[in-house]
């Protein structure tokens, strides 16, 4: 599919520097389908790594997902075992906590929030934060955790 020249010629012509050249009508797609499949790849590495995230170590539970809503993004507080405290991966003071919720609560549609608390974190620290979720409008508050962990029954897989 190279872009070339046609070249018309007799059963007693010769080629030669006389003879006429017609251009070749044919749309040459390569170069596009290469930029686009570069483009893909491009999109498919990066888009997992646009995820909400601040590296925190969850706890592991044998717990199933919850399901999620396809309107809005999913919101989620980050509580770092050095005691920061992220809504997305904004850094908020504690006392700031409700009142940034309570704005936020006031202009989404869905009242889920995702909590992700590192593992290290006391239980009491955890159940504060999830008063100030409650508080700042929030009433369906999912914990984040790694897939895979400990089952409290042996029997069950």
């Amino acid at each position: 599919m190279g872009a070339g020249v046609n070249q018309k010629t007799g059963a007693g012509r010769r080629r030669g520097r006389h003879s006429r050249h017609a251009a070749m009508s044919e749309i040459n797609v390569t170069p596009f389908v290469d930029v686009m499949l570069v483009l893909l790849i491009v999109f498919m590495v990066s888009a997992p790594l646009m995820t909400v995230g601040v590296p925190v170590q969850l706890p592991e539970t044998a717990a199933e997902a919850l399901p999620g809503e396809d309107n809005e993004e999913p919101l989620a507080v980050t509580m770092a075992a050095d005691g920061r405290i992220m809504i997305q991966t904004t850094e908020v003071a504690e006392d700031e906590l409700v009142t940034r919720l309570q704005a936020i609560a006031a202009e989404r549609d869905s009242n889920q929030i995702f909590l992700r608390a590192d593992g290290a974190i006391p239980y009491d620290q955890v159940m504060r934060v999830m008063g100030a979720l409650n508080a700042g409008g929030f009433r369906e508050i999912g914990l984040v955790t790694d897939a895979g962990g400990p089952r409290l029954t042996a029997g069950q897989e």
